[in-house]
């Protein structure tokens, strides 16, 4: 817990983390565990559909897993959490390895997609609440996702990487659309607030 506190000294990593509870924290980490398990059971599947059409298969199964980082802020309310549970999977992703491990890009893909829900949720002024801030947020999760891995691996070219943006932008929305359901059900559940 000492090598935290000298990691926050500087201000920044201490004032993101105060922004959340014991409750947020717990939730992002959950969000983010989710996310990479489902991303393992997922992405071989959609592999067999997509392999043939030269999509990548994260283009498809994307909507499924991003629906976690979606969840991620509906579910806290918090800036920054998608962030976070993208950082979190990143880390995961790299010390595990495994399916969508990128090495060392593995911070960096990661990271960016949950920034890319974050910067959507700012720019609306939503924290996840709406079925349009959070398919808007499937769709910048998995477009980013898909773009950022394009550019850093497969380098596709411009119609088939037209395609699977296309693509990843359904299925994206598909997926934060699910994440707006489940939080719905759950708010009327009196789970959450």
């Amino acid at each position: 817990m000492a090598s935290l506190g000298k990691l926050g000294e500087g201000g920044m990593f201490r004032r993101l983390l105060s922004r959340f509870s014991l409750y947020h924290l717990m939730v992002v980490a959950l969000m983010a565990a989710l996310g990479i398990a489902a991303k393992t059971v997922v992405t071989p599947l959609a592999h067999m559909i997509t392999g043939p059409l030269y999509i990548p298969g994260g283009a498809v199964a994307g909507g499924f897993y991003m629906l976690f980082l979606v969840l991620a802020v509906s579910l806290t309310g918090v800036r920054g959490a998608v962030g976070l549970c993208g950082l979190c999977q990143g880390i995961m992703v790299l010390a595990l390895g495994g399916a969508g491990s990128h090495g060392a890009l593995s911070i960096l893909t990661y990271t960016l997609t949950g920034l890319s829900v974050d910067a959507v949720m700012l720019l609306m002024r939503h924290r996840g609440c709406c079925l349009l801030c959070c398919f808007l947020g499937g769709v910048a999760a998995n477009l980013t996702g898909t773009f950022v891995v394009n550019a850093a691996f497969f380098g596709l070219p411009f119609v088939p990487l037209m395609l699977s943006l296309a693509v990843a932008a359904l299925s994206g929305g598909m997926g934060g659309t699910l994440a707006w359901a489940v939080t719905r059900q759950l708010r009327r559940h009196g789970v959450i607030r």
